[in-house]
């Protein structure tokens, strides 16, 4: 018999959530949930450079042939020179194409356990929802470490203690900036700080970088992860195309191995086109060619550093305001951690139960976590997010005060 047993199907929280948002009939909802990039208007938009780049595409009309596992390499190619300036570090890495960042963090996951059976994977939380499952699949062993202090700031030590506790070989998970979902992001110092800490202990780090370009710039978001690799001799670095291009259906990414030993990097090479092959075959070309062509021509380069330079103002602007705002209607310095916040997210201080009065009593859709996509809000309905968050916080500081005496 093919089903033997009747099991209880597992289902992603996000996508329930996703699904519950969408049934919702309310003309003044606002879905916060999924990490997409919207206007004012409420629509995710196509860069002007992507479209220009597919028009030059579909001129050309270049052959659908298979690419084979490891994808399109000049794009690969193409965004390691973007993202690694330095030429000491360029020589050091290979890297296959991916269907988008979340497979390129199953192909390093599953890297990372062929070559590391013991190894254990060290997860800040909170955490992506993601992050975990898709380390456990490939079989590794994750070990949590809380990242944030009370008041919902980075704690600066969390990091590096749990590095001290590590075993040679195993793995520090850290998000490249714009953290999913707290919105904190470390300064480059501390990435030299967690590198030294890791080259003495055989740590390897694990860097996701999907939002860069969001936070302080392009180069800012991307200094740290770049100090670090000066300085330590391996690393993987799981890259998404989804946020910084828009490509979010077109499933690009990039899986990216670095290593002095150039038998160990055509050894991981062989790995990683062996899981890809038995995992899907190879990755779709239509987004790989249009970042490549965006990568490889100066003037759509220019132009599209230009409109991620726009899209990261006007989440800037957001947060301030929305910062002002809750400071305004609350008359506390409770909202104040979020204007350190960077990125798409904000991680709001309210319990899972005032996530559900946001939902059920003001159509404002997010995450049990306190995790908002700031970019889901339309400037003109800052107002009215701003004031269904202070209601809920007051309403829940009210209940939280002891009763008077007498």
């Amino acid at each position: 018999m093919l089903m033997p047993t009747m099991r209880t199907p597992r289902t992603d929280p996000l996508w329930q959530l996703t699904a519950a948002c969408d049934a919702d009939r309310r003309p003044d909802r606002l879905d916060l949930i999924v990490g997409v990039y919207r206007d004012d208007t409420g629509a995710s938009p196509v860069f002007g450079a992507v479209a220009e780049a597919e028009r030059r595409i579909a001129e050309r009309s270049p052959s659908k042939a298979y690419l084979g596992p490891a994808g399109n390499r000049a794009f690969s190619t193409a965004l390691t020179e973007m993202l690694f300036p330095s030429e000491q570090v360029r020589e050091r890495t290979l890297a296959v194409q991916s269907v988008a960042g979340t497979g390129a963090l199953r192909l390093l996951a599953e890297l990372l356990a062929e070559t590391g059976p013991d190894r254990t994977v060290h997860l800040g939380t909170p955490a992506y929802l993601n992050h975990r499952t898709i380390l456990t699949a490939a079989g590794l062993r994750v070990r949590e470490y809380p990242m944030l202090l009370a008041d919902g700031r980075p704690d600066p030590g969390a990091a590096i203690e749990a590095i001290a506790t590590a075993a040679p070989g195993d793995v520090l998970l850290i998000q490249g900036c714009c953290h999913n979902p707290t919105g904190t992001a470390m300064p480059a110092r501390r990435w030299e700080e967690l590198a030294h800490a890791m080259a003495a202990r055989g740590v390897v780090p694990f860097v996701d970088q999907a939002y860069f370009g969001l936070g302080d710039g392009l180069d800012a978001d991307l200094e740290g992860m770049r100090r670090m690799l000066d300085l330590l001799p391996e690393a993987v670095v799981a890259v998404s195309a989804s946020k910084a291009w828009g490509l979010y259906n077109e499933r690009t990414g990039c899986a990216i191995v670095v290593s002095d030993d150039p038998a160990r990097r055509a050894h991981a090479y062989g790995i990683l086109e062996t899981v890809a092959r038995a995992g899907y075959s190879q990755p779709p070309d239509h987004g790989a060619r249009i970042v490549h062509e965006i990568l490889r021509d100066p003037g759509l380069y220019t132009d599209w550093r230009a409109e991620l330079e726009g899209m990261r103002g006007r989440l800037g602007a957001l947060r301030g305001g929305l910062a002002d705002a809750l400071a305004h209607r609350t008359g506390t310095t409770v909202f104040e951690p979020l204007r350190e916040q960077r990125g798409m997210f904000l991680r709001l201080p309210l319990s899972e139960r005032d996530m559900g009065r946001l939902r059920e009593e003001h159509a404002i859709h997010g995450l049990p976590s306190g995790r908002i996509n700031l970019a889901g809000t339309p400037a003109h309905r800052l107002d009215r997010l701003a004031d269904a968050i202070a209601r809920v916080h007051g309403a829940s500081d009210r209940a939280a005060r002891p009763l008077p005496v007498g």
